[in-house]
């Protein structure tokens, strides 16, 4: 199967058009309409799902054999400093995790698959899924009820510290459950002259971080991967003066249902008691983001096959404790997740992520592999 070099050209200068224009979650409102606009100018049916932001469209002849392709369109919340000459346009808004890279490989797949429609033997259904990094995307589809009558769903994400082109599978624990948490601890404020005047929650909440520290390695066997991390910290607003609040937050990742729950109950048990002890109260936010991923067994047994036949690099990875509500779809249709390696080893989430133009070759190879395989069909590219 070979990509033309016009054709990759062209989805090239579309990538770019998409990474100078990212939108955050749940915003992506320039993003749908361009996706859509690119979508009627082939005359690819576009479904109305409901969503306010995202797009579903279908091509194909067969409703009785129908196959899912998701992508995710949206960015996130960071001053890009590439210095590329597409850079990002919208300040402090950044396509970092590459999900410009993820829309463009789906828009240049639906292009072929259109050119191949008569003989698809079946229908491709194409998910431009919305608001992947704040975990809501995955759940607007599911409400569109437009997975109920799908045979598989297939996704993607670009992966950094993969060398160019090689795709990355594994069946289970692929990816990490991800929740985050959020804390406000409530003192008494004071002069800092005179803190006994009041309760300082400033002690208290370091004392609660020191002690969440111990509760993986000294709860959890050693052989679960587990990871808790305290990322954002904030109290007070001036030098001379003890504040009456002290919040953070941060995340939990596991890839055990079962850890998972039990690391929930200590970290509520260890936040409140320590607070109690000081004299303090607590509100804790849990939000609960993706689950752990895993791919469906029977279409992991179909589909590894025929990737590792026309991928020369082609490997077994170990577990990723980042996260992606694309496991969310599990409980709804089969699922197969990969990473297909993109050579810059800049890591995901940073302001100088770079993602080589090359890398769209084996991520359209990738989806048509999935079709053909599913579909059981030779396409003509």
């Amino acid at each position: 199967m070979a990509i033309e070099e016009e054709f990759l050209v062209k989805f090239i200068a579309i990538r770019h058009h998409i990474h100078q224009h990212p939108e955050l979650s749940e915003h992506e409102y320039e993003t749908t309409e361009y996706i859509k606009k690119f979508l009627r100018d082939l005359d690819i049916k576009i479904i109305d799902s409901g969503l306010e932001t995202g797009v579903i469209a279908e091509i194909g002849n067969d409703k009785n054999n129908i196959i899912g392709l998701r992508c995710d369109i949206d960015a996130l919340p960071i001053f890009e400093e590439t210095g590329l000459p597409y850079a990002s346009v919208n300040d402090g808004v950044m396509h970092a995790c590459g999900h410009d890279f993820h829309t463009t490989s789906l828009l240049a797949t639906a292009e072929l698959l259109k050119a191949n429609e008569d003989n698809l033997n079946g229908t491709v259904r194409l998910f431009f899924q919305p608001a992947e990094e704040n975990f809501q995307g995955s759940q607007a589809v599911i409400k569109t009820g437009l997975l109920s009558n799908l045979n598989a769903l297939v996704g993607f994400h670009n992966f950094p510290d993969l060398p160019l082109g090689t795709i990355g599978y594994r069946q289970d624990k692929l990816m990490a459950s991800v929740d985050r948490i959020k804390v406000k601890i409530k003192g008494v404020g004071s002069h800092a002259a005179h803190p006994h005047e009041g309760n300082d929650p400033i002690v208290t909440g370091s004392q609660i971080i020191t002690n969440l520290q111990s509760l993986i390695s000294r709860h959890i066997p050693s052989k679960e991967e587990a990871v808790l991390s305290i990322t954002h910290v904030k109290s007070g607003s001036t030098w001379n003066v003890v504040p009456d609040t002290f919040e953070f937050e941060g995340t939990l990742r596991t890839l055990n249902e079962e850890i998972r729950g039990k690391l929930k109950n200590l970290f509520y048990k260890t936040v409140e008691n320590t607070a109690d002890i000081y004299g303090q109260t607590v509100d804790i936010e849990w939000t609960e983001g993706s689950d752990c991923l895993d791919n469906d067994l029977q279409l992991f047994n179909k589909l590894v096959p025929s990737i590792t036949d026309n991928f020369l690099d082609a490997i077994k990875i170990e577990s990723n404790l980042t996260g992606e509500d694309f496991s969310r779809y599990h409980k709804y249709v089969p699922i197969f997740f990969a990473f297909i390696g993109t050579g810059k080893n800049i890591p995901l989430h940073n302001p100088k992520f770079l993602i080589d133009d090359k890398a769209l070759i084996y991520s359209i190879k990738y989806y048509l592999d999935v079709v053909q395989r599913l579909l059981n069909i030779k396409l003509d590219i």
